[in-house]
């Protein structure tokens, strides 16, 4: 259980709060790998989503935080949210100071001129403004096996026949942070979210995570002779090896590339130290949650709390929004040289 700490002072962080913040992060139960300082700092170098990150103190003590990137974008406008790109923050610690933090998240939005709060998990908010969604996301977490056929038995047998269909194909993996390991999982993401019809982050944010998180972060690549056909950068936090950018060229389905690479990442993962795999946040009911759902994950309801000054709608930047739905169609028919030179201007905002 938390203890309460009441009658705390809310204050915005500064520079010197540095070495303070990356111990309470260290030490807190709720912490997630987006409330790492090598997260907002990646975001912030990347993209230029300044960070402002809130304490609430006691004696002097950190007892809870919200850290927040200020995302500003032509198309997308400006918001506040906690973290950039991120599928998981919101307020850490005692959760008596989850209002108090929001307030002043507010208060820090209207000076910002940002129209828009965006809270992805942590204690929510109540109050008047503040609207929870429940249903929409769902995450996927699941204990790794004790060794590497343990845990091609545990997949289900639908799923283990595809993987093993894959292990066939003679396919070679590669796990690296070097500049071969970065161009071959950017050329890959890049054709990959091009197919999906959606454009592709900018470089500059895969590098400056990979930068910062150091040993906690590398990129998996499945080649098929010397032709990278799938990748992930994944992320290490407390245990949990977590797949966040990753994909497949076209013919990546065909040679069941992107199987084999999610079971030889498990696999990796648990020689790393890891005991579970964390499976990112899918939209309900989507190709992508049902595909984890395959590999015998059960989702879990991610809970959002979003609040938008009066008379603005709500941010939307979900790419199965049906405004974006011929958009998405025209994207997916560009050359990829066009949707990787226009993608990352576009993108840097979809934080």
């Amino acid at each position: 259980m938390h203890a309460t700490f009441p009658l705390a002072r809310i204050r915005t962080a500064g520079a010197e709060d540095a070495p303070r913040i990356a111990a309470f992060v260290a030490q807190c139960a709720d912490a997630t790998v987006f409330h790492r300082p090598e997260w907002l700092s990646a975001v912030e170098a990347a993209c230029g989503h300044d960070t402002h990150v809130l304490l609430a103190e006691t004696a002097g003590d950190i007892v809870a935080m919200l850290p927040l990137n200020a995302v500003h974008s032509p198309l997308f406008g400006r918001a506040l949210v906690s973290t950039g790109f991120a599928v998981d923050g919101g307020v850490i610690g005692d959760p008596a100071q989850t209002q108090p933090l929001a307030d002043a998240a507010l208060r820090l939005a209207a000076r910002l001129s940002c129209p828009c709060v965006e809270l992805r998990g942590g204690a929510l908010p109540e109050g008047a403004g503040w609207h929870h969604k429940t249903d929409s996301h769902a995450g996927f977490v699941m204990p790794l096996a004790a060794d590497d056929d343990a845990q091609l038995t545990a997949i289900p047998r639908k799923q283990r026949a595809e993987v093993r269909k894959g292990l066939g194909n003679a396919m070679t993996v590669q796990i690296g942070r070097s500049a071969a390991d970065r161009a071959m999982h950017y050329a890959v993401y890049a054709e990959s979210v091009r197919n999906l019809g959606t454009p592709v982050f900018p470089r500059a944010l895969f590098d400056a995570v990979l930068d910062s998180f150091g040993d906690d972060a590398d990129i998996l690549t499945v080649r098929d002779g010397d032709r990278a056909v799938a990748s992930v950068l994944s992320l290490y936090h407390r245990g949990a090896v977590m797949p966040y950018w990753g994909g497949g060229i076209a013919d990546a389905r065909r040679l069941r590339a992107n199987d084999v690479m999610y079971y030889a990442l498990m696999c990796h993962a648990r020689q790393k130290g890891c005991d579970r795999f964390d499976f990112g946040r899918s939209k309900t009911d989507s190709g992508a949650y049902h595909f984890k759902r395959n590999w015998g994950f059960a989702p879990r309801p991610l809970a959002y709390a979003q609040w938008s000054a009066d008379g603005v709608p709500a941010r939307d930047i979900n790419p199965l929004s049906p405004r974006y739905r011929a958009r998405i169609v025209l994207w997916q028919k560009l050359p990829l040289a066009i949707a990787n030179r226009l993608g990352p201007l576009i993108a840097a905002g979809l934080a």
